[in-house]
């Protein structure tokens, strides 16, 4: 139902969760561990998953949030849980000191990302699509980590299950825009045998921003959502096979 990022695992009272779309309660296209609250899923589902997920971590449902996600690069500080009837933020990052509040974030190809500095106990959460990791993402994440106590060289990171550079194929002007920022990312496209389009490295790029910000210990969960169906959810997935919509797979870190 989750893999664990070795790096992140062994740290005491911090428990975290790279989870796929197994082990859940929704039918159909979102069998079954469907966490987004923006699908179109049954929303009782939607919440007895994300009961599942945080009875997993150790807490309360109440205690497990996500933001309203819109690949920006934005991070914000998470103090206590919000309402169920309050609208969630809108941004693609969550850091907390706040032992017992879960932050997670959704993915369906897009990169998820958790940190934690395990001496000041501040941990964070980022969803890291093209835009947002370009964006500065990791950078705010760790910028406001640091703001509660955390230390560059303490933090931990890795980088989860996301669309691999195998089938993430972009446009000319994707490429361009992130050659803009630095002529040494063209490592992280390459044309496979056969390919119409250049892919791109999402995981890879990830990793280098969380790298070039200063961190340390660094690491990446090698699964593909989109050709391991059993185990993950895939947008890209979706829209090859027409499907209505799609699950989202909820990556969550908590200070226990």
């Amino acid at each position: 139902m989750k893999t664990l990022a070795d790096n992140l695992r062994d740290h005491e009272g911090i428990s975290h969760g790279f989870f796929g779309a197994r082990g859940g309660v929704s039918k159909g296209i979102y069998k079954t561990l469907n966490c987004g609250q923006g699908s179109k899923d049954d929303p009782e589902h939607v919440t007895r998953n994300r009961q599942i997920v945080a009875s997993d971590l150790g807490v309360n449902a109440d205690h497990l949030v996500s933001p309203y996600q819109v690949h920006s690069g934005e991070a914000m500080i998470v103090e206590q849980p919000w309402p169920l009837d309050v609208e969630r933020p809108r941004l693609d990052a969550l850091v907390t000191k706040t032992t017992g509040l879960a932050i997670g974030v959704m993915t369906a190809d897009c990169a998820p990302v958790l940190f934690c500095d395990p001496g000041a106990k501040v941990i964070g959460a980022a969803h890291a699509g093209w835009r947002g990791a370009f964006g500065g993402v990791l950078d705010d994440t760790i910028e406001k980590m640091c703001s509660l106590g955390a230390s560059r060289k303490n933090i931990v990171a890795t980088v989860g299950p996301a669309i691999s550079l195998e089938i993430y194929e972009v446009d000319d002007e994707f490429r361009d825009n992130i050659l803009q920022e630095d002529q040494g990312n063209m490592r992280f496209f390459a044309k496979p045998d056969g390919a119409r389009k250049v892919h791109f490295d999402l995981q890879a790029y990830a990793r280098h921003r969380l790298m070039a910000a200063g961190l340390e210990n660094t690491g990446i969960i090698t699964h593909c959502t989109f050709a391991l169906r059993d185990q993950y959810f895939s947008y890209r997935r979706s829209q090859a096979s027409g499907d209505a919509d799609y699950g989202r797979q909820i990556s969550a870190i908590v200070i226990g």
